[in-house]
């Protein structure tokens, strides 16, 4: 039953004096005490009533408060009987702690009190208890490895006629129950992303409910990787549920004793806090988004959606699992490059990790570099394994369904950072060493922001940057760089969340001497890289062309003249120096960007 319901029930003279915010908590248990500690005889959930007999001056306030809100309860109820109006200090240590507070009326006894709690919570454990356990068996035996994370969310609508959708922390659909329809809107599945991280941040109980438009009430379950998730109840019953789920078995006598003492307060760990070190795994959790009001719900229905969101992930673990393969790649391929390795080791390495990332098509002709980095407020520990994670997540095309897209990213970590390794399958009718836009830092800028500075707001940065596309193992030094500085350009911008990409670094402006020579190198490589590899394929002489095209400024007849061409035939030239480099010579900001990449080559 809920705090709020003992609230409203007006035969137990109960008096709300803090904590308003906390009335959806859950009650499954009732204690009386007077001890300094009880804490060892809790095992959350409980609503505690107390005489006050163990205060004996305003600090004891502190220690006790403090105890009661790490053992996990749900409220506690102060009688008026021994000391009249209750103490200011037990006021104001409840509410440091957000823990609610009852006053019970001098006129109604403790026993009162208990019995009430007593009858009702019994009364629905009663009624539901049969149909869950046989729930939880179905949900074990039929998902997900059978199906992944669909045959879960299709049970909740078969079984408790709801709509639910798997998101990812940009909102991207990933799976979906049939009863729920075709999705999502993307907007919406942002929106509940971004109040799920900003619940999250700031500590608030779970599950967190969410109404948009005034119409349609969701209720939101993390789902996080790597074992059970602290934002759900740390129960007998859900580790069983996903160690289960894992090994394939049934133990439904003991599931069943598992149901009937398990804690349901359907909350985060002690105090609704999450942990300092949780900050950035925060931001990589999936999310459960069920369109229902879970307030209401009984203890029971709250245990069985944190155990589906055990169950799914499970299911991510092992897909999770997966990416090792492909994190080895991106970090063998990276370290070669930072080592100043010979093109064709890095070579070498690329064809191995082409058909792991690209099944059936062979060797990828582009490859891009993106780079991450979370910098939170204060500092903390290392940032980049959460970098990683989540660079793992917005990188997929937020246009794409299910969690398999991600299986073309191969994403390492270097202390701070997060370097994703990205392959480009060649385009139909492309022109063979033609440039590859692939990412775009604006588009992945526009997928991710609005849910990830939710989760940001007041506890760090994600700046992003972005290279340009490379076609050999000779370019991946100077994008690796590309996309570095592009994350230090995109790093000196304001917002929670930032990107940069490679076409930020084409202007002249940034080529003085102050830009570290990596970042020089990287840019006349991007310009002369494709035509170099031109003129030795075809003898083109693209760059001689170049060269004279600039120095008669941009006359075609002088041009032709000096070159002894016919001027049709410098037009095909300087037509495929355009097309290869993506640049248009009638523009006088990109003929200043030659004029500088051939100097400074």
């Amino acid at each position: 039953m809920r705090l709020r319901a003992l609230l409203e029930t007006d035969a137990l003279g109960l008096r709300l004096l803090g904590g308003e915010d906390e009335l959806d908590r859950t009650v499954h248990g009732v204690m009386t005490t007077d001890l300094k500690d009880p804490s060892r005889y809790l095992s959350g959930g409980e609503l505690v009533l107390t005489g006050l007999a163990w205060r004996r001056d305003p600090a004891d306030s502190e220690p006790f408060v403090r105890r009661m809100v790490r053992a996990g309860i749900a409220a506690l109820a102060a009688g008026e009987a021994e000391l009249g109006d209750i103490p200011d200090d037990l006021i104001t240590a409840c509410a440091r702690h957000r823990l609610p507070l009852f006053a019970v009326h001098e006129s109604v006894a403790f026993a009162t009190v208990t019995e009430h709690v007593v009858r009702k919570v019994s009364g629905e454990r009663a009624g539901d208890l049969a149909a869950v356990v046989d729930r939880h068996r179905r949900m074990m035996t039929s998902g997900p490895a059978g199906g992944g994370p669909d045959v879960v969310l299709d049970l909740l609508g078969t079984d408790l006629d709801l709509r639910a959708w798997l998101l990812s922390p940009t909102g991207r659909l990933i799976a979906g129950s049939k009863t729920a329809g075709p999705g999502l809107p993307a907007d919406v599945g942002a929106r509940l992303v971004a109040e799920q991280l900003a619940a999250a941040r700031s500590g608030r109980p779970g599950p967190h409910r969410v109404t948009l438009d005034d119409r349609t009430t969701y209720s939101l379950f993390p789902v996080r990787g790597g074992g059970p998730s602290p934002h759900s109840p740390q129960t007998p019953q859900t580790a069983q549920t996903a160690q289960t789920a894992q090994t394939a078995q049934t133990a439904q006598t003991a599931q069943t004793a598992q149901t009937a003492r398990t804690p349901r307060d359907g909350r985060d760990a002690p105090g609704g806090q999450e942990g300092p070190d949780d900050r950035g795994t925060v931001l990589s959790d999936w999310l459960l988004a069920v369109e229902a009001d879970a307030g209401d719900w009984a203890g029971e229905r709250l245990d069985l959606l944190h155990g589906v969101t055990q169950l799914i992930s499970v299911e991510r673990d092992r897909r999770d699992a997966a990416r090792t393969v492909r994190r080895r790649l991106a970090h063998e391929v990276l370290e070669l490059v930072q080592a100043g390795a010979a093109p064709a080791e890095v070579a070498a390495r690329l064809r191995v990790a082409a058909p792991v990332l690209l099944p059936g098509l062979g060797a990828a002709p582009h490859w891009q570099v993106v780079v991450a980095r979370i910098d939170r407020d204060g500092g903390g520990t290392e940032s980049g394994p959460a970098a990683q994670a989540l660079l793992e997540e917005i990188l997929v095309d937020p246009a794409s369904t299910g969690p398999e897209q991600s299986d073309r990213l191969a994403v390492a970590h270097t202390g701070e950072e997060a370097i994703a390794l990205v392959p480009l399958p060649a385009v139909a009718g492309e022109h063979e060493g033609s440039a590859q836009s692939g990412i775009l830092a604006e588009t992945l800028l526009e997928s991710v922001r609005d849910p990830l500075t939710a989760g940001l707001d007041g506890a760090g940065r994600l700046t992003l940057g972005v290279s340009a596309a490379v076609h050999s193992a000779e370019g991946l030094r100077g994008a690796l760089e590309e996309a570095r500085h592009a994350r230090r350009v995109a790093a000196a911008r304001p917002g929670r969340v930032c990107a940069a990409g490679h076409h930020e670094l084409a202007s002249h402006v940034l080529l003085l001497p102050f830009v570290p020579d990596d970042v020089r190198r990287a840019f006349t490589a991007r310009l002369l890289d494709p035509l170099r590899e031109y003129d030795r394929r075809h003898r083109a002489e693209l760059i001689p062309t170049l060269e004279a095209f600039l120095d008669c400024d941009g006359s075609w007849t002088r041009c032709a003249s000096r070159l002894h061409l016919h001027v049709n035939t410098l037009r095909y030239r300087v037509g495929r120096i355009e097309q290869l480099t993506g640049r248009d010579l009638s523009r006088l900001e990109d003929k200043l960007d030659f004029f500088l990449a051939l100097r400074m080559s």
